[in-house]
Parts: structure tokens; sequence; C-alpha cells
């Protein structure tokens, strides 16, 4: 298995980061959506927070990586009808990470009929697919505006209920399949189609560097672990393991992190300033604005977490105003100053 680099080692690109963490610290906040050029880190900061990710209690034998601690949500296939009535065992692993490749068929993505088993023993049984391997983890699509539609429709389905349905050849199989979902692309390959945007709770823009230290610093630090990634991973062994200590901690504090009245009035005169669709602008904000201020060791959200992550919650979100040719990113920065200078 190939190394990832480090996640402190990453030079600059703080909003992507920021938004990985926060979607790590609570995946309620609906995953993310890194757009730039390319050769700006965007697969490499997704491993590496792979890399970074606590360990998770699974049910031993689970294809689905299911919790032993919340029976209610354990899948039927491999806990409550092997367990029983019996308490279910759990042991550690790794929180996953999925890739879905571009050229993925549906059966993969899915699950379809074991047909070894089909044919050696007669038996109709399950291949879980990707959507499986995921559950409670991270599904990464790179280019994924190029994703085909039938795929698009497919994860929407199971991005909206929690939950896969496959009936293939006999078998009909329902498994939990919560995840999040992180996509990155580059703008000028194509859009995104709207109803799969706005599933993505954050939206981050990346760019290529304009100062020449930076540019420099993310050459050398790149050669140096390409060269000796061992000695690399060393260097920053550190920093990382202070990175993830902040991660376990933000996720044990989230639930005691308030939000008054005063913070959800803040995001709904936001999200109205700026005329965004529905109401997801707005618990899209708080959720965001709340794990910001948990990572922060914050009791409560306050103006300043709204403010900074008010572009990546709400970017994606506006509608175009043929009066106004800013940019979305400027649009939001705009409002933001106007509503809290106030």
């Amino acid at each position: 298995m190939a190394l990832a680099f480090p996640f402190s080692a990453i030079v600059g690109q703080d909003e992507m980061k920021l938004a990985l963490l926060i979607a790590a610290v609570d995946p309620s906040v609906g995953g993310v959506l890194v757009f730039g050029d390319r050769g700006t880190g965007k697969s490499t900061a997704v491993r590496a927070l792979a890399a970074l990710l606590p360990v998770m209690k699974v049910v031993n034998g689970c294809r689905y990586n299911c919790d032993p601690n919340a029976p209610a949500s354990q899948c039927a296939q491999d806990c409550t009808a092997r367990q029983g009535d019996h308490a279910v065992k759990g042991h550690k692993a790794p929180v996953p990470v999925v890739d879905l490749p571009l050229g993925a068929t549906e059966d993969r993505v899915v699950g379809a009929l074991d047909l070894e088993r089909a044919l050696t023993q007669g038996e109709k049984a399950f291949e879980p697919g990707l959507l499986a391997r995921a559950h409670r983890g991270f599904l990464y699509i790179d280019e994924v505006n190029l994703l085909e539609d039938h795929l698009v429709d497919l994860l929407l389905d199971v991005a909206a209920s929690g939950e896969n349905v496959v009936e293939r050849e006999g078998v009909s199989i329902r498994h939990p399949a919560r995840f999040v979902l992180i996509g990155s692309g580059n703008p000028e390959e194509g859009e995104l189609r709207p109803q799969l945007l706005d599933r993505f709770g954050l939206s981050v823009e990346v760019k290529t560097p304009t100062d020449l230290k930076t540019r420099i610093e993310v050459v050398r630090r790149r050669d140096a672990f390409e060269r000796d990634p061992e000695a690399f991973l060393e260097h920053w062994k550190r920093q990382d393991a202070k990175v993830r200590r902040k991660l376990e901690k933000a996720k044990d504090h989230l639930a005691d992190v308030r939000v008054d009245d005063h913070a959800l009035t803040r995001a709904a005169e936001l999200c109205m300033a700026l005329g965004t669709d529905g109401l997801r602008g707005e618990l899209t904000l708080i959720r965001a604005a709340r794990a910001l201020a948990s990572l922060e060791g914050a009791e409560a959200v306050e103006d300043a977490h709204l403010q900074r992550v008010a572009a990546p919650a709400l970017r994606h979100r506006l509608r175009r105003n043929p009066l106004d040719d800013s940019g979305s990113t400027t649009r939001v920065e705009r409002a933001v100053e106007e509503l809290f200078a106030a």
C-alpha cells in the first residue's frame, strides 16, 4: 500500500484542509466538493486525511462496517440474522476511504450476485459493492463532474436515504450506506449536475499558488517525500499526531457545543440576503460552524465561526444573477461583510 503524504505537510490550501477536517468531525455536514486547477493537491489532501482518522469499532465478520454499539442500524445479513439475540462483538478498524473510479459499473458500486458461489455451490449470495465498503467512512470520487448520469442518480438516492437497496437475479438486499461524499474535479472539464452539487455540504475552490515562496515550498516538500517517504513521514509524525488528537477531541466535544438563537438568526439572515433555495444552506452553515467551534474548543458557535464557513457552505447554492457578474465567492463575502458589520 502506497504511503500517504502527511496532512500537516500540505502547504497552503487552508480552506480545503479546514473543510475536510469539519466533515471528519461531523459527517452530517454532508461532504466536501473540491474544485480547482490540476496539480493543486486535491487528491493528496483526501488521502492524507484518511491516514489521520481515528479507528472505529466494527462488528466482527460484518461486510458493511456496522457499529456494534448501534443495534438499530445494523445490517440484516451479517449482524442481526447471524448474531440473533446474542450481544455482537466488535473490533477496531480504520475508517474506510473508498475510491469510486469513473469507469465503475453499477454492479461494482451497489453490489451484485456472487457468481462464484452461484456456479460452484448453487447459492444465490450477495457480493457487496463500493457503497457497502464506504459505510461509516468516506466515498471519494475524483473528476466527479465526469461521472456518468446513472451513477449520479444512484448516489443521490443512497445519499438521501442512507440505505442501499439491490435487487438482482432474485436476490433482494437492503443494507445501510451512510458515508461522507468527497468529490474533486476541474471546472474546465464540465460542470456538476445541480442535483448532485446541492448534496455536497461544503464546496471549496483551490487555485495554483501565485507567490514564489509558496510554490518553492510545495515543490521542496513533494520532492523530499518522493525521495525518502519514510524519513519524510517520520519528520511530520508529531504534527500529524497533533492534528489527530485535535480531531478526536473535537468529535467528543461536538455534542456539547451550543448554538443559540443569535447564531441561528445570523445564519438565516445570511441565507435570505443571498437568496439561497430551501433551508439546506442554513442547516449546513450551522453544522459546519458548530464543527469548527468544536475543533477550536469553543463552548458555543460565534459570529467568527459563521463567517469562516460561510463561503464553503453557501457559494455553490447561489442562483445565477444576470445583473451581478461577480463570482459566487465574492457575493458571499460581500453579504457576510454587510451583515456582520451591522
